[in-house]
């Protein structure tokens, strides 16, 4: 890939643990002591069997869950010794989020959709709709604009989810298993995509994922597995 890594990082993570409080007074450890570093530029995958606590990381770096302990740093910034408000600040211009399901809001048409977190971050309805247009151009998406979720196809939905993630131009991308609801064929060109726009953005980006033919599309790629992280390094071939 033709992009800047630098060494600066642009994600990283100090004794990260999770655990979530279960009905018999137990606790489930989820994450455990995991340090991790995402450079400016790299684009990588996290691997896993289903259940292991690849959406959970993501949500705990990404500003959506609070750890049970360690640090978050985003771009130098200790994310979770933020109010509650600055997180969602942070979260809301620097990161942008790619889900399995695509989460669009069935009562808008995909335009809307892409425009919303415009509008929560406070810009005004016009310039919002013009952003979000581009933003659909870019992927290829503008002849779409007027179509509700519905009268789209599940490819074409995620093209609009992935417009939605990068129209407030964040600086890191966080995709939780981006083609999973889709066939292999139209899951590589969300792939494409993602590549093509991690590198054309200059991106920091993580795809989460439980199948390596897709991790093989990122620079490296980890394993996470008992609550802990170690690099993969089985991507040739």
């Amino acid at each position: 890939m033709a992009e800047t890594i630098t060494d600066k990082p642009m994600l990283r993570t100090i004794n990260l643990g999770k655990a979530y409080a279960m009905p018999d007074n137990q606790w489930l450890q989820v994450l455990v002591g995991i340090n991790f570093e995402l450079k400016a530029g790299e684009l990588v995958a996290i691997m896993g069997v289903s259940g292991v606590g690849k959406t959970t990381f993501l949500n705990v770096v990404g500003g959506l869950d609070r750890p049970t302990e360690g640090q978050v740093f985003l771009n130098g910034q200790n994310l979770w010794e933020k109010s509650p408000a600055e997180v969602a600040f942070l979260r809301n211009k620097h990161i942008g989020f790619v889900f399995q399901f695509y989460h669009l809001l069935p009562e808008f048409n995909a335009l809307e959709n892409v425009a919303i977190p415009l509008l929560i971050g406070g810009l005004k309805r016009d310039k919002a709709i013009e952003l979000a247009s581009q933003a659909l151009e870019e992927v290829g998406m503008k002849s779409r604009a007027n179509f509700r979720p519905a009268q789209l196809s599940g490819g074409e939905q995620q093209r609009v989810a992935v417009a939605r993630a990068l129209v407030t131009n964040p600086r890191l991308l966080l995709a939780d298993e981006p083609t999973g609801n889709l066939d292999w064929k139209t899951g590589e060109k969300i792939l494409n995509l993602i590549v093509d726009l991690h590198q054309k953005r200059g991106l920091s980006s993580i795809i989460v994922t439980h199948n390596e033919r897709i991790a093989r599309f990122c620079h490296k790629a980890y394993l996470l597995e008992d609550g802990q992280m170690k690099l993969f390094d089985s991507l040739s071939g």
